[in-house]
């Protein structure tokens, strides 16, 4: 792959086109059973449409995660 800068945004805007294609055609009342793990209750399941939430909210934790860390770097802010 061709790490420019215009490579990773080409590549990120494909792949935010396929997931909003896949995203139209899901049921987001669907369920699905959740593994067995210690921090799932027995006979949990999620709909689609919480998967789609927890997917949202930890790609927004994990790229704040990432703003801090280059703010340590390079002392730029993007907010206040």
């Amino acid at each position: 792959m061709d790490d420019t800068l215009a490579a990773l945004l080409d590549r990120y805007a494909r792949v935010a086109s396929a997931t909003d294609e896949l995203v139209a055609t899901l049921d987001l009342d669907a369920a699905h059973p959740l593994p067995a793990a210690p921090w799932f209750e027995p006979g949990a399941s999620w709909s689609v449409r919480r998967v789609l939430l927890h997917v949202i909210a930890e790609t927004s934790q994990h790229a704040g995660h990432a703003d801090i860390l280059r703010e340590a770097i390079d002392g730029a802010k993007t907010m206040g």
